[in-house]
């Protein structure tokens, strides 16, 4: 279940008669808990509750008491011998009447009416496995009023199918906009009346919903009709108390979809929330999912953390700011000028969606100007600074439209926050006409039209700020000396992911400057867009994206462009996750990267040490690869630049399957024990490796061909394989029909000591897989292999430093590592090592393979998983680390920026030796 989901069902708990014997029951089922476990509860085969209530081990204690009772038996459950030997996280008591719970691990408590707990529900999601955010939880209004607006959505298309068509489906987003803004609207008193809107409606409404749709409308027209036009209008008498809104919001069609009884109900129950707390950064980034199908099923998830967002912001211009306030001090003069500055600055987000970022910038930029005003004596004064100022795109319309709500709702609440409601209320109406959120394609369309360098004087006024052209939207707009700043989270999608449409799109940007454009991410046009805006005017641009674009071959394709451009990178926050909820967590690795024409002088790297601390570092330059470095890129090499041993492919059967055997075909060769093992040996690729899978192969040399093909059983296999290979449209194929009894592509005589390395692994592992194989294990072309190499070399492939290297220097699959022999080991910088320094390492080595041998039959995936990993075996990683970095600089590095610096910069010099 999602918070949605969970948040309705606890409503309909807790608005239902009170059942004290059933309640524990079905408040864990509004959690989502499977209905299995419920019946062993019900029947008290795993109930552990020793106070007659419900002990679900490793989650609750759940206690009904008599009126009045309810402190005592909180206070019964917390000292219960039962809730700490069954690891209860939480404990919950009720009466009906009253409501307490507390959070056994993170100390936080409830207590409120029975009929309020619902607004809490966001201290419990832990019951349904979703690890929770600290602003969502504070936040239950905004996936109350989500979760309503989402039924009433679904209600309305019952009814009224054709709204759900492409050609009506603005039509539907459009009405809901205008909803949204009348529940705000008539809870903040800017509808001149207690819950007009809400209501009005429920008076003037037939009990069967049959005339809603009449009555809605009529309200639309009013706040569309100017005061003095409302004698000519003819509106009806309870209408005509509405005010005029204006603003494009209301007008054109008021049209409005037919209500059922149930759907007037559903509008009735969302008018009776407090839409006095909304915020607008939160909500409007879960409401965009309403008017998306595919996207319902994760409803509540679309929440983009205000820390994440101030990851860009701050460095971007508000850090720089915030010092500029610092230094001001008291100086009215110099006050005056930051309020000027301020009021001059424009924030473009070309990936808008519901406006976040947008949203942020402008309320953070708002509350700076409060301090000026207030050291200035002039708290009262009306802000400088216009919405207009916040531009975006956003590709879908109805996000665009709740971008647009969300910054007039933000609006509104800094001018309560720093003006007062009175003065808030008599300057918000009339809303104002100009447009400036533009519905479209970003990667298509002028970004200088939309948002306009200063001193162009483009000039063009929308009508309706809600009705903008699909193209693009140019207002009116004189700003000269003002400072524009581009920033957003555009869509990533990798190459592989792309449609047609959105290759035709980078095709656009990157077509006449790159042959290689294709294996770009899709974010990456935006950096290009915004690079190419950068020619026509001095601009500093930061975007969240995948850290695939600052890795592997994307790196030489699209950063060479960026620096045609003029532009540098400015600023770089390294790896790190960026999530909704952790139970939906889509697991993507981000970076954020800022890149300006502008010479700035002290650039940074933020980065997350290993203790978990965000740090951030200046460096001297930070190159594609986010490190503090000159401007280089890694390439292919065929031999390895430093001492260590040669890495090659295993090798490729290029058979149809013919040589390669499952345990039942090796069966099925029906060949005695010492056949079977001179001609078939167990084969690894990258998944039997790291999975522990068997799988094994026909493996005879050339001097055994004539024997092998003497029995039935292989010789038929050789014939497949052979007749497979001469029917290949390739020449080299075909070639191979001539030794169809061994792999097309043959790199060990099966006789070697090899080391393993997979070719793909997960990202998540904090090591590389790799290890020494049995004698005689085959390898396939899905794993590298270093054959009769020192065991040195593994501690050198089993550290922390190789897995930065790697993660950095080679091509990325989704978020896996595709490791490369000539792009990752050939390249990776050792300094010359001393015959200690290799004997330690072995030893470094072994410690690990003797630590892993402690566990089995564990497999390599059993024991990196991260959250499992075996003490023992992380120590011996944790003594190659160690003593490999000493042998670097002497000491441990701090983080992994650190250890990329220093490999790059012996990167550098080495390079630059071999080719002088």
């Amino acid at each position: 279940m999602n918070p949605v989901e969970i948040e309705q069902a606890i409503s309909e708990l807790a608005e239902a008669p009170f059942d004290a014997a059933e309640f524990p029951y079905a408040f864990l089922e509004a959690f989502g808990r499977k209905a299995t476990e419920i019946k062993k509860l019900r029947k008290g085969d795993t109930n552990k509750s020793d106070l007659g209530g419900v002990l679900q081990r490793n989650n609750i204690h759940i206690a009904t008491c008599v009126p009045g009772a309810v402190s005592d038996t909180l206070a019964a459950l917390k000292n219960s011998a039962a809730t700490t030997k069954f690891k209860a996280k939480f404990i919950l008591a009720t009466d009906g009447q009253e409501f307490e719970a507390e959070d056994l691990i993170g100390g936080e408590t409830v207590a409120c009416t029975f009929q309020q707990f619902p607004d809490h529900f966001g201290l419990f999601l832990p019951l349904a496995g979703i690890s929770t955010v600290k602003q969502i939880r504070e936040s239950a209004f905004d996936i109350k009023a989500t979760g309503r607006l989402n039924r009433l959505y679904i209600e309305l298309l019952k009814d009224n199918p054709d709204w759900g068509t492409a050609e009506r489906r603005h039509d539907m987003n459009h009405f809901m906009a205008r909803l949204i803004f009348c529940f705000f609207a008539e809870d903040t008193d800017i509808l001149n009346g207690e819950d007009l809107f809400t209501a009005t409606v429920d008076q003037m409404s037939n009990r069967d919903g049959s005339n809603t749709h009449e009555v809605i409308s009529e309200i639309f027209r009013a706040m569309n009709t100017a005061i003095p036009k409302r004698a000519a209008a003819n509106l009806p008498r309870w209408a005509d108390a509405f005010p005029y809104v204006n603003g494009g919001l209301f007008s054109g069609s008021t049209e409005v979809p037919r209500f059922s009884k149930i759907a007037q109900r559903y509008l009735s129950h969302i008018g009776g929330l407090d839409w006095t707390k909304i915020n607008p950064d939160i909500f409007g980034s879960m409401i965009q999912a309403v008017a998306d199908e595919d996207e319902r099923s994760v409803l509540g998830m679309h929440y983009t953390s205000v820390p994440n967002i101030l990851k860009v912001l701050n460095p971007l211009f508000l850090d720089d700011l915030n010092a500029a306030l610092e230094e001001a001090g008291d100086n009215r003069r110099k006050l005056a000028n930051l309020r000027a500055r301020i009021a001059k600055i424009r924030v473009f987000d070309p990936a808008c969606g519901s406006g976040n970022f947008l949203v942020i910038a402008y309320k953070e930029l708002r509350a700076i100007e409060a301090v000026i005003n207030e050291r200035r004596g002039e708290a009262d004064r009306k802000t400088d600074i216009p919405l207009t100022n916040y531009r975006g795109i956003e590709l879908r319309d109805f996000s665009a439209e709740i971008a647009r709500l969300a910054l007039i709702i933000a609006e509104y609440q800094c001018d309560v926050t720093y003006r007062g409601q009175k003065e808030a209320l008599a300057e918000f109406l009339p809303l104002d006409s100009q447009n400036w959120i533009t519905c479209g394609n970003a990667l298509r369309l002028d970004w200088l039209s939309i948002c306009p360098p200063t001193g162009t004087g483009v000039k063009f006024k929308s009508e309706d700020l809600f009705q903008s052209p699909l193209d693009q939207a140019q207002i009116d707009f004189e700003n000269e000396g003002g400072e524009t700043y581009i920033c957003g989270n555009p869509p990533y999608l990798g190459s592989t992911w792309q449609s047609k449409e959105q290759k035709e799109d980078l095709e656009r940007i990157f077509g006449a400057r790159s042959k290689n454009w294709k294996s770009l991410d899709y974010v990456a046009g935006w950096f290009m867009k915004a690079a190419d805006y950068g020619l026509h005017t001095a601009t500093i641009s930061a975007f969240v994206s995948t850290n695939s674009i600052c890795q592997g071959q994307q790196v030489s394709m699209l950063w060479p462009l960026i620096y045609q451009s003029e532009h540098r990178i400015a600023f770089a926050n390294t790896s790190f996750k960026w999530a909704n909820l952790a139970s939906h967590n889509a697991g993507v690795t981000v970076v954020i990267v800022g890149i300006s024409n502008i010479n700035i002088e002290e650039k940074k790297i933020f980065s997350v040490s290993d203790t978990g601390e965000t740090v951030a570092k200046v460096a001297n330059n930070i190159n594609a690869y986010l490190v503090d470095a000159p401007d280089i890129t890694v390439s292919k090499r065929a031999k390895p630049m430093s001492e260590i041993a040669e890495m090659t492919f295993g090798s490729k059967p290029v058979d149809g399957g013919n040589l390669l055997l499952s345990s039942e075909e090796v069966a099925d060769l029906n060949l005695d024990v010492d056949v079977q093992r001179r001609f078939v040996r167990p084969i690894l690729g990258s998944e039997e490796f790291i999975s522990g899978k068997s799988r094994y192969c026909i493996w005879v040399t050339d001097q055994e061909a004539d024997e092998a093909k003497s029995l039935p059983t292989i010789a038929s296999r050789f014939e497949k394989v052979r007749a497979m290979r001469e029917a290949s449209p390739k020449a080299a194929t075909q070639r191979g029909a001539a030794w169809s009894h061994r792999f097309d592509e043959r790199r060990q005589s099966g006789d070697e000591k090899v080391i393993a390395i997979a070719a793909i692994s997960s990202e998540n592992r904090d090591y590389l897989p790799c290890g020494p194989l049995r004698d005689g294990t085959i390898i396939s072309n899905k794993l590298f292999a270093l054959y009769d190499a020192p065991l040195w070399n593994m501690a050198l492939i089993a550290s922390r430093l190789h897995w930065v290297w790697i993660g950095t220097v080679c091509v990325r699959m989704r978020t896996d590592f595709s490791y490369s022999n000539t792009l990752g080991w050939n390249t990776f910088p050792v300094p010359k090592l001393t015959e200690k320094n290799r004997e330690d390492l072995t030893r470094c080595a072994e410690d690990i393979l003797l630590a892993r041998e402690a566990h089995f039959p564990a497999t390599i995936a059993d024991l990196y998983n991260p959250d499992t990993m075996p003490e023992n075996l992380r120590a011996a990683h944790d003594r190659n680390d160690e003593t490999l970095e000493r042998i670097y600089i002497g000491r441990r590095f701090k983080n992994d920026t650190e250890r990329l610096e220093k490999l790059f910069d012996m990167y550098t010099k080495m390079t630059t030796k071999v080719s002088a």
